[in-house]
Parts: C-alpha cells; structure tokens; sequence
C-alpha cells in the first residue's frame, strides 16, 4: 500500500519528477557508459600483449609503434631492413620473432604480412580452410570475414597503403585460403599473407614506376644488370615491426638502449607503453566520472527541493494517513520510498540508455580501435557500486522532509481545517 501510494506521489508533479530523472538519467548513463569501455578496453588491449615482450621497428614515438604493430590501430613509424632485423630476431635471448610488414589495405582493412606463428601468439588456429602457402594466399579474421561478407575462394585486389583510397593493384589478386577462429583480440581483423606477397608487391610497383619514367630498350642491358638488380633488391627488402618473445627478460632492461645506440631502430616495451597511455586514459575518465557524479548530487539536490517544497501542501494527506491508522513510521517510509523510486527508476533508464550508445556506436569502435563491446556487458562489481551509491543519495535527499513527517503534529494541523 505504502509503495503504491509513493510511486503515484512521484507523478503528482510530473515536471519535477521528469527533471530529477533527466539529470540522474544521464549522470547513470555517462558513468556506466565510462565503465563498461573502459573495462573493455583494458581486458581487450592487455589480452593482446600476450607472448610479446619488446616490439622492434623504426625509431620514432615508442606508443605509436606499440599500437601499430600490436593493435594494428595506428601508421606505423617508417620500416626496418629486414637484414638487419635479422639479426636481433635470431639473437640468443629471443625465444620467438614474429616479423611483419605492411603494405596494402582492403577497403581500409589492413593486410600484413607474417609468418604462420602470428597467429600462434594468440593461441589461434583455423576455424575453417589452411594456411598460407603462397604468394597472395591470405588468412581473414573471422570478424571481418563476416563483416565483408567473404569466404573461401573468394577474390579481392589491394589497395596500396592503409587508406581505402589508394591506387588498387589489380594485377595481383589475394585468394582468402583461410578464416580464422574469433579471438575476440586484433586478429579477428587482419587479412594476413606470407611477407614475400608484400615484398612481390613493393618491388612490382618499384618496377612500374620505373618504366613510367624511362622505358628500357636494350634487353642486353637488362641482363646485364639483372644479377646487380636481384642483389639490390635482396638488400632492399623492409619490414615494419618485429614482435619478440624474450627468453631472458634481461633484455627488456638492456635491449632498448642497446638497440637505439647501435642502429636506426628502437625497442619498445607494450607492457610499459599501454600502462602510460591507460594513465593518460585514466586521467580523462576520472574527470569525466567527477563530472557525472557532479550531476548526480545535482539530481539528488533536486529530489530534495521537490520533496521539501511538496511537504506543506501534503500535510493534510499525512494527517489523514494517521487518523486512518498509519503510524509515524509509515509516513517516513513513504517519503524515503519516494525518492527511492526515482532514483532506482534514474538508474534503469541511465543504465538502458549507455547500452543504446554502445549499440549505436558499435561499429564506430570496431572499425577504428578493433575494439567490439557488448551492449549487453555489465561490470557487476562496479555497477552494483553505481546502483548503492544512487539509492544512497536517494535516502539523503529524503532524510530531512521524512524526519519532518515523521515529527508531523498531527492535532495542530487537524485543528486548523
């Protein structure tokens, strides 16, 4: 009965109730919706570091490089010679190198090119077809299998660079030979190839772009040249990024400064760089977060003007409460089961409207930051925090104008009709 009577109360000004609900609402929304990606976020982009030590490639920004070789989010920071990557890949302390070279896209999706361990750093295999065997074979990520609406056997030409836009190279076709299982990680996003598809490719360009310019007339000359050119070509042969596995973790102390001392490359830790830009992340969230909790006490303030100012004229229907048996108690519990409601009710629509931003802009983070998030996730811990921390305001914003009815005097106000 009491809760009944509460729950219509509320709507007795429904302009109040509806603002009250608003600014909740939207403080719930902003704070869940700040919990969930952040949640996710962390898992996803600390499940990816999984067997990588060091990343090695060209010398620049270190997060940039961890997130493109890595998260494959990012333009790398230049390429590497192969040769002498080499030799640190086969260095003593390594226990695993994977090499990778970029080069081309498909309609704005990276395809890079490894070797069949990339796909051992994750634990993955084959979902369904083979690996790689030649030049221009690919395995697709099963996300984006689905999401490009490919299979195996099917065609595609590539287009030069990471930008959709690039000048496609239709004399090479990649023929998908396999779809990876989902991992739920980066590559559920790649096309990977062999790296000879990438370097077949680079070189074909090179060579097109030549004869745009000069057209060789004299085959003699071209077989001349030829055994020169192979050798050109063999010390030209570039990578972007090596990913390492360490067997003595001396290294990730030792390797950065030794590397950047002794070559044009530099080392870079993932562990170390994701922990600066979480920090970075973290800073920003926390703001926002003050922000949201700002405009919950806000909403509570709220709740506390409505039911203050609503109690004068109420004082009749209290006093009639008591004639008709009710207790003290009782009229103390329906004004804190008041503010109760709008606060549980602020809840469930903030909390309903931060799944519909996820749903609505799901795509958006699967496109840009590989990132996937369920709508439908819940941070059980902290979202039950959320809810403790709403229904405790709602108790503070009701406790004075409960008291006040509870210390009601009932014969005074009766004396007055």
């Amino acid at each position: 009965m009491i809760s009944k009577l509460a729950w219509k109360n509320i709507w007795h000004n429904p302009l109040s109730t509806v603002l009250s609900m608003m600014l909740l609402s939207f403080s719930v929304a902003m704070i869940s919706l700040l919990i969930i990606v952040q949640e996710k976020f962390e898992n996803n982009y600390t499940a990816n570091l999984n067997n990588i030590d060091l990343v090695l490639g060209a010398k620049g920004s270190p997060l940039q490089l961890i997130l493109s070789a890595v998260y494959q989010i990012d333009a790398p920071t230049g390429n590497i010679a192969y040769k002498e990557a080499q030799q640190w890949m086969e260095h003593p302390f390594v226990q695993h190198a994977v090499p990778l070279a970029y080069g081309d896209n498909y309609q704005g999706n990276r395809i890079v090119g490894t070797t069949k361990d990339y796909m051992k750093l994750y634990g993955n295999d084959l979902e369904s077809g083979r690996f790689f065997n030649a030049n221009f074979e690919v395995v697709i990520g099963k996300n984006l299998a689905e999401q490009l609406n490919l299979r195996i056997g099917d065609q595609f030409y590539g287009a030069h660079g990471q930008n959709a836009e690039g000048h496609v190279h239709d004399e090479h076709p990649y023929t998908i030979v396999g779809i990876a299982n989902p991992t739920g990680k980066v590559l559920d996003y790649l096309i990977l190839c062999n790296i000879d598809s990438v370097w077949e490719m680079h070189h074909h360009d090179a060579d097109h772009n030549g004869h745009d310019h000069k057209q060789i007339e004299e085959d003699t000359i071209e077989e001349q040249h030829s055994e020169h050119k192979a050798h050109e070509e063999e010390e030209d042969k570039q990578i972007t990024a090596v990913l390492l596995k360490l067997k003595n973790k001396m290294g990730l102390v030792t390797w950065p400064r030794l590397v950047a001392n002794a070559t044009n490359m530099q080392v870079a830790s993932p562990a170390i760089e994701i922990n600066r830009l979480f920090s970075l992340m973290g800073l920003g969230i926390a703001m926002l977060s003050y922000l949201a909790y700002g405009i919950m006490i806000l909403a509570a303030l709220s709740i506390f003007i409505s039911l203050y100012t609503r109690l004068n004229n109420r004082k009749k229907e209290f006093a009639l409460m008591r004639v008709s048996g009710g207790n003290k108690f009782q009229l103390f519990w329906l004004v804190v089961q008041e503010s109760l409601f709008l606060c549980l009710s602020g809840y469930i629509i903030g909390s309903l409207l931060a799944r519909f931003v996820i749903l609505f802009f799901g795509h958006y983070t699967d496109n840009e930051f590989h990132l996937s998030i369920d709508p439908m996730s819940v941070v059980l811990a902290k979202e039950v925090y959320l809810l403790s921390a709403c229904l405790i305001l709602g108790v503070l914003a009701a406790l004075i104008p409960a008291v006040k009815a509870y210390k009601l005097n009932i014969p005074k106000i009766l004396s007055y009709e």
